[in-house]
């Protein structure tokens, strides 16, 4: 039997989080933290319609299995507490490529070193475990704040896929689309281990 790119279960331990497999056992702890509108508005799903949440997630577990995809909830280490998720799509194991993204975090972690520590972990373990050549990463076109937020990790514009998706609510959206490389991941992990020292030096002053 061939070996999966991506072992499981895969757990990515940092200094405030756990990476670790979504399992349906996370289902309605998960649920009851994404109940906030405002953490579906860069994701075109509504994650706080319990129907479209449960789906998402079950699709995400099967595609698992098919090697499509691998979900995480994000522990937070001192609470115990799972505070969002993200996960690896888009995988494509003989290209060595991949796309990391569905990433939402609770507000009362919003402008916290917690999603730039999640990516770093994501993204060492692409480069330096799984040696790929590129990895993903997309938002709205007209989300400008996570467009900052991706160019500032080191991620390379590339350009706008327009009518990329259809959304819960029927409308399309255009979708700006930026990629990390192999021979780029050293100069794009300086930069966020850089701004999580920065993050963590502003919240303790």
């Amino acid at each position: 039997m061939k070996e999966k790119w991506i072992s499981h279960p895969t757990t990515l331990e940092g200094t405030n989080v756990e990476l670790i497999p979504l399992e349906k056992e996370h289902f309605e702890e998960l649920f009851a933290a994404a109940a906030d509108k405002d953490l579906w508005a860069l994701i075109p799903t509504d994650g706080t319609d319990r129907t479209i949440f449960y789906q998402n997630y079950e699709l995400a577990l099967s595609e698992r299995e098919t090697e499509r995809q691998y979900p995480f909830v994000i522990r937070h280490k001192e609470t115990q507490k799972l505070i969002g998720s993200t996960r690896f799509f888009e995988i494509y194991p003989s290209d060595k490529k991949l796309e990391i993204g569905w990433t939402w975090i609770t507000k009362e972690f919003w402008g916290t070193s917690i999603n730039l520590e999640c990516k770093l972990l994501l993204l060492t373990y692409c480069f330096e475990v799984l040696k790929t050549n590129r990895v993903q990463l997309k938002t709205k076109d007209n989300n400008i704040r996570s467009r900052k937020a991706i160019e500032k990790i080191g991620g390379v514009f590339e350009g706008i896929l327009r009518k990329d998706k259809i959304q819960n609510d029927g409308t399309t959206r255009n979708a700006a689309y930026y990629s990390i490389l192999d021979d780029e991941w050293e100069a794009a992990r300086q930069k966020i281990e850089a701004l999580i020292r920065e993050k963590e030096t502003s919240l303790k002053s």
